[in-house]
């Protein structure tokens, strides 16, 4: 059996990692992948990724990296991205990797305006997801954790627009039939969004949000968790999924 890849675009802050564990390990569990099926690739550290046709689908984690950087270690991902979408490959790309998606195939991504976005954020369903093998089963409204300061300004020709925020209009993009990817954060739990906030507060202060405000609105977010999970079991990588 091929395995799932976790395209690791960057690692947790050390005190976060020290009590909650780091990415490939979130990734695991909101997807309900198999241990024995990971591949993890530290793209940022400079690893190879392997070639499309040896694995079963792709999820490109997060980063306190930014897309406009345009890194050595990002810009080849993005060819992989391009070559992976052509191969329709099944992929899915969160924040950073949400952003570089985007980017890859043609949109444009930049600071997201009025600054950073961080909290549980209700995310609103727009019409276009009643078509969407995914998205159609949200509900109209759900919960969804986030942070970043970067953002799709502008989605790539041909992409779908699935779910919005208030601040942030792409939170749930589509770019064909096994592809799409979140702003928001689909592998987090409460616990480490308390975490990211106490860690950014005196970055929240300066720009003038209440960072106990966020802290005590965050809430457990099983539709935004359900998103990615939907997506392992609709393309067969998770526990129990169809294959297709």
């Amino acid at each position: 059996m091929k395995p799932v890849l976790i395209i690791r675009t960057g690692r947790a802050p050390d005190p976060i990692r020290g009590r909650h564990g780091d990415f490939p390990h979130w990734f695991r569990l909101g997807a309900q992948l198999a241990p024995q099926r990971l591949q993890v690739v530290d793209v940022e550290a400079g690893e190879a990724l392997p070639a499309i046709d040896g694995i079963a689908g792709a999820i490109i984690t997060g980063s306190a990296a930014m897309v406009t950087a345009r890194a050595a270690w990002s810009e080849r991902t993005a060819g992989w991205i391009r070559d992976a979408m052509d191969a329709e490959l099944p992929m899915f790309g969160v924040c950073f990797g949400h952003q570089l998606m985007a980017q890859a195939l043609g949109g444009r991504v930049d600071y997201l305006p009025g600054g950073r976005e961080i909290g549980t954020q209700p995310i609103e369903k727009l019409a276009a997801a009643a078509q969407d093998p995914l998205a159609a089963r949200l509900p109209a409204r759900f919960r969804a954790h986030t942070t970043h300061e970067q953002s799709v300004l502008e989605p790539p020709p041909g992409a779908i627009v699935l779910a919005r925020s208030e601040r942030d209009p792409h939170q749930l993009l589509r770019y064909g039939p096994r592809a799409l990817s979140s702003q928001f954060h689909p592998e987090f739990s409460a616990d480490v969004m308390r975490a990211y906030i106490h860690r950014k507060r005196a970055d929240m202060q300066r720009e003038g949000s209440d960072p106990q405000r966020s802290f005590r609105e965050v809430a457990a977010t099983p539709v935004a968790r359900g998103v990615l999970h939907g997506f392992a079991h609709h393309h067969g990588l998770s526990h129990g999924g169809r294959h297709r």
